[in-house]
């Protein structure tokens, strides 16, 4: 109970730290790259009046006029407006772009304007996605045992057989995700984004959580949208929530997969001198256990584990 009481403690110390590294590094963001879009909303402000108090405009001042403004628009400044938007740098929308960053996501619609922006994007990214993997990866491990592990031993004990039990459990969990991450979140972004329909929200769910990203649709850019800060918010605990949803569903496929046989199947059948090597101990001086961990990590032979709980779980 103690030991189980301290890994808790320790899984939520690793999701507060989480969430402390997006925060700092929305800090980060902020500070760095505000200033620089303030700039550059002044400059388009400025552009735009010099183009407007010209009274005789030829094609090529008009082309460098567009693609001043094409730049601009690039990196999330528009000029439409361009004064009184919301910035896309304030602390809610850097976090946003933190989250994005470190679950490799990665929509697009906002970039580092700044060198010094890029850089901290490289060494943010290269500490941010590693740390965010090991987060996910242990939370699906304590999530195993309550949606995994229990559920498939009770089909068991309503009499289902071990593999009819795990097919039967992964629908179920299937249908769930598909409900909650899917279906209800695309019927509430289509209510909030008004240029969305509900394909569009299904095809932005499939999108984040499978972290293509491809960043034709993004939620919350809407400059003078309610409760902005709040949705992108929302929108971070989704995409944190969703992901680690199916990375369970990858290790529920795996797990399902090993009691079934399939993996065994896919596997190629060894030559008889892969055979002869692998009874071969790497440590000449380390016999039966090292023989015995040999044994453990062969491939596992069709319907040869009885359930979940007999499968490794590393």
């Amino acid at each position: 109970m103690q030991s189980a009481c301290r890994s808790w403690l320790l899984l939520t110390c690793f999701v507060l730290f989480y969430v402390v590294y997006l925060v700092l590094g929305a800090l980060v963001f902020s500070s760095v790259e505000r200033p620089v879009e303030d700039q550059l909303r002044q400059d388009v402000d400025a552009l735009k009046q010099e183009f407007l108090n010209q009274s005789c405009v030829n094609a090529a001042a008009l082309e460098r006029f567009l693609l001043k403004v094409l730049a601009a628009n690039k990196y999330g400044v528009s000029v439409l407006g361009n004064t009184s938007g919301a910035s896309n740098w304030d602390l809610a929308s850097s976090m946003f772009f933190a989250n994005t960053l470190v679950t490799t996501v990665g929509y697009g619609h906002t970039t580092p304007l700044s060198d010094t922006g890029k850089v901290f994007s490289i060494l943010y990214a290269l500490i941010g996605v590693p740390f965010t993997m090991l987060v996910l990866t242990a939370c699906v491990q304590r999530i195993m045992h309550p949606l995994v592990v229990v559920p498939v031993g009770h089909l068991q004990r309503c009499g289902l057989q071990p593999r009819a039990a795990t097919v039967v459990h992964f629908v179920l969990l299937l249908a769930v995700v598909v409900l909650c991450f899917f279906v209800t979140p695309a019927a509430v972004f289509s209510s909030l984004e008004p240029s969305w329909s509900f394909l569009d929200g299904i095809y932005f769910c499939f999108i984040s959580l499978c972290t293509i990203g491809l960043g034709d649709f993004v939620p919350a850019t809407q400059p003078q949208q309610n409760y902005r800060q709040l949705y992108q918010l929302s929108v971070i605990v989704y995409l944190f929530v969703g992901l680690m949803m199916m990375f369970l569903l990858l290790r529920t496929i795996h797990k399902m997969a090993d009691l079934h046989g399939l993996t065994t199947f896919l596997q190629l059948p060894p030559c008889e001198v892969d055979l002869d090597d692998a009874r071969k101990p790497i440590v000449e001086d380390r016999h039966e256990a090292f023989l015995t961990e040999k044994e453990d990590i062969r491939p596992r032979e069709p319907g040869s584990q009885p359930c979940y709980n007999t499968i490794n779980t590393s």
